[in-house]
């Protein structure tokens, strides 16, 4: 049976999209006497089968190695494009990760998203995350990897764009496949120019060809930046990180999967890109810069936000600048590691901070506080995200930043101190929402708040006890260091730093006391109106000129030849009288002019 699972694991992306395609029916205007819900059940069905599909396909996997598989999928002439497959214990376990959130959140969905309209549509777009992503961990090829997270940018499109009658909604959409759209063009750019180089797309064959490959460094340089940059967008990293801000105007059970698990799919395609891009130093030097500029800037930007789930968007940010440093430092394992870690922790926490929104109707911070003797259960759920996203021993996280930390001790000793550095801040900005939310006075917007219906509970608790158990599942997996390889040094740098964030349960600040410093980072270092001054405003300077071109020198000529010519036959038809005589001179008057325009020039 398991071998069976094992030689069908392409169904895993196959069942969420027959979920797709069984939820048009549902759509409003198709289906009216069921109602839109049956579409809901239907995907939680076909996730669950490809849930159960990836554990049971893990487990008969373990121990064994990676297997290939290849999909035949075009073949026309001399040109074969087939579909290679990675079966790993690696690649399941982000199927089994993938799929298991995806049925969290379309659970949460069920009483979050209960009186909404769109209910198919938000079920049939999260099961194409799911498929989507899915099919990205089992892909081996950079040529359908691209593609893939194309469809992936469509779906945040659709997603961010849900309540499409709310301007700020629509704005928001656009940012956020435009901004990723940046990125995507360079990726593209760098997919096309592999092949001539390489002669494959196969990320196995790429690894072995970059062991030999003697390419310019300038084209190396160029070749690296360009595969990048995708990654870059898809992780919400500056300067590409304002479509992660805006996407929180989509509904919270999808961005339950876009901060925890879709932000991460750059980074695995970083990972399995490693070889080539380690062929440039620039380029791994550019990978660390950019994700330490993320992790400090997310980090600190998240400090003074009121928006409760801007504040947590920002420290998606950060985490993935740290994976971003694990990466270009040539530590993929430990990267994939803390996406593991970040990925639960994040779901959990946007999870609690969701049933907080859902029935207090506001994610004001300034107008929360006093809910801990009200939702003792949600406030479990938070603290157990935070243990689990810090590094707190022994919260999962905190293996992951050590394991990192670790590598880095003895040859860029600088990057612990932003790994601690970032810590503190990330520590203290989710205590300081802990405490705005839970502490204190009970203030008008939550003197009745109950705790949420069970659909929203139940995945909430699951995941709490899920993150709680994560460190026992990673030793048992082998995956944490022995007590003696442990660095004290390290270990205790990264723990002190999260006690002191602790600190911000006290503090909790809704205004930093500086005002020049509370408004750079409350408006994101400004980066909004810098990118309309350097992007926006010269397109749109540009569009004017066109269109100013096209009225009055394209449209004008066009229109001046016509006036003229609708003139002229006006005159011309006061000389059709049958005279003859008069139409010779007409014609003659005709090859005279023409003859002197030519004579002319």
């Amino acid at each position: 049976m398991l071998e069976f699972l094992l030689r069908t694991v392409w169904l895993i992306p196959c069942y969420p999209l027959l979920g797709v395609v069984l939820a048009l029916p549902w759509f409003p205007g198709i289906i009216r006497r069921t109602g839109p819900r049956p579409a809901g059940y239907i995907s939680l069905l076909l996730t669950g089968l490809a849930f159960a599909h990836s554990l049971l396909a893990l487990q008969g996997l373990w121990g064994q190695p990676t297997r290939a598989m290849l999909l035949p999928w075009l073949h026309v002439g001399s040109l074969a494009l087939d579909f290679p497959l990675e079966i790993s214990v690696v690649t399941l376990s982000a199927c089994a990760l993938v799929t298991g959130l995806n049925l969290a959140a379309q659970v949460y969905a069920i009483t979050y998203m209960e009186m909404d309209w769109g209910w198919a549509r938000l079920y049939a777009l999260m099961a194409l995350f799911e498929s989507g992503m899915c099919a990205l961990v089992l892909s081996d090829s950079l040529f359908f990897t691209y593609f893939i997270l194309e469809i992936l940018t469509l779906g945040t499109y659709l997603l961010v764009g849900f309540w499409f009658n709310q301007p700020l909604v629509v704005t928001g959409a656009r940012d956020a496949f435009l901004t990723k759209r940046i990125g995507d063009l360079f990726l593209m750019m760098g997919v096309l120019a592999i092949w001539p180089l390489a002669g494959t797309f196969d990320f196995s064959e790429l690894a072995i060809w970059a062991k030999t490959a003697q390419l310019d460094p300038t084209l190396a340089t160029l070749l690296g930046l360009a595969l990048i940059a995708g990654p870059i967008g898809k992780c919400a990293q500056f300067p590409l990180h304002l479509w992660l801000d805006e996407a929180m105007e989509g509904p919270l059970p999808s961005t339950i999967l876009r901060s925890s698990v879709v932000v991460a799919t750059g980074i695995w395609v970083l990972v399995k890109l490693y070889p080539v891009l380690a062929l440039s130093p620039v380029v791994l030097t550019v990978m660390v810069t950019i994700g330490v500029i993320s992790a400090i800037g997310g980090s600190l930007i998240a400090l003074a936000q009121i928006d409760a789930k801007r504040a947590l968007s920002f420290l998606v940010t950060a985490y993935m600048g740290l994976a971003f440093i694990a990466v270009g430092t040539g530590h993929g394992e430990t990267a994939l590691l803390l996406v593991l870690t970040h990925a639960v922790a994040m779901a959990l926490l946007v999870m609690s901070l969701g049933s907080i929104i859902w029935n207090n109707v506001t994610q004001d911070l300034s107008q929360f506080g006093g809910l801990w003797a009200r939702r003792p259960i949600t406030g479990l759920a938070f603290l157990g995200g935070m243990v689990g996203l810090i590094a707190l021993p022994p919260g999962g996280s905190f293996w992951a930043i050590l394991a990192l930390g670790d590598r880095l001790w003895a040859t860029y000793p600088g990057l612990v101190g932003v790994l601690a550095l970032v810590n503190l801040l990330a520590t203290f900005g989710l205590a300081r929402v802990f405490g705005l939310i839970f502490t204190g006075k009970s203030q008008p917007m939550t003197e009745r708040s109950p705790e949420s219906p069970w659909p929203i509970i139940l995945p909430m608790v699951v995941l709490l006890g899920f993150v709680l158990h994560l460190p026992l599942l990673l030793y048992s997996w082998q995956l944490l260091p022995s007590w003696a390889s442990i660095n004290p040094a390290v270990a205790t740098v990264l723990t002190v730093s999260s006690l002191i964030g602790l600190s911000g349960f006290w503090l909790k600040p809704i205004v930093i006391p500086w005002q020049p410093l509370h408004e750079l980072l409350a408006n994101d270092f400004y980066t909004t109106k810098i990118y309309r001054f350097v992007i926006v405003l010269p397109v749109v300077l540009a569009a004017n000129l066109t269109a100013f071109l096209d009225r009055y020198f394209v449209d004008g000529l066009v229109n001046m030849i016509s006036y003229v010519s609708v003139r002229s036959g006006q005159i011309l038809r006061y000389s059709t009288n049958g005279q003859t005589q008069f139409y010779m001179l007409t014609v003659v008057v005709g090859v005279a002019f023409l003859m002197g325009m030519m004579m002319v020039l």
